[in-house]
């Protein structure tokens, strides 16, 4: 049986919250990494990328152990929940992204893809900087501000991406599958702002 701790455990909490966070950036430095090199060891950055979506887990399943084990927390715990597993949600995306990428054996990376991967590690550094002054519930509205801006930005390439995708004339397939990808990728932009939207309510509350 779990013990309850009846002290609340602030430093726990929040160096959990940073390693969670700084994990999104590592996945997203790796996605970028992937792409740039493609189809140049693939196979390991693969792995590599899938270990960190694992770590992402890991890091989820302590922050809800340690919140089983804890009475009083920091902050809400629901929001607590809910940030977990936001961040959770990047690295499940990039993850997918990647697999996406090796397992339909494209030729070559899209320069729209890319564009996207690095919208994608500006965003979860964006955030990260956030998550860094969770402690303390510091103003973070600049990273926030710049990270929905980030967000329009990746829509503005999704877009347009797809848009010559079905205007280039290649074969279907191809068109599929980058279609796919691409909106893979705008989905891990989106859980970079879904994250960054729990983050603000918890800020809000916590004023």
């Amino acid at each position: 049986m779990a013990r309850i701790s009846l002290v609340p455990q602030k430093g726990e909490f929040f160096d959990l919250f940073n390693r969670a966070a700084a994990n999104t950036v590592a996945i997203a430095e790796l996605l970028i990494t992937l792409l740039d090199r493609y189809p140049e060891g693939v196979d390991g950055l693969l792995r590599d990328v899938k270990e960190l979506e694992h770590e992402g887990d890991r890091l989820t399943h302590e922050v809800v152990d340690l919140l089983n084990r804890t009475f009083v927390t920091p902050f809400d715990r629901d929001d607590m929940y809910r940030l977990a597993g936001a961040l959770d949600d990047i690295c499940d995306h990039i993850d997918e992204a990647a697999v996406k990428v090796g397992s339909y054996g494209v030729r070559d990376i899209r320069a729209q893809a890319k564009l996207q991967a690095k919208v994608i590690l500006r965003s979860a550094t964006k955030l990260a900087e956030a998550v860094t002054r969770l402690e303390g519930f510091k103003d973070s509205q600049r990273q926030l501000i710049e990270l929905r801006e980030l967000e329009d930005e990746g829509d503005r390439i999704a877009h347009e991406a797809i848009s010559e995708l079905f205007s280039s004339g290649a074969d279907p397939l191809a068109v599929i599958r980058w279609k796919d990808i691409h909106e893979q990728l705008e989905e891990a932009v989106d859980a970079c702002e879904n994250a960054a939207d729990v983050l603000e309510a918890i800020l809000v509350k916590n004023r």
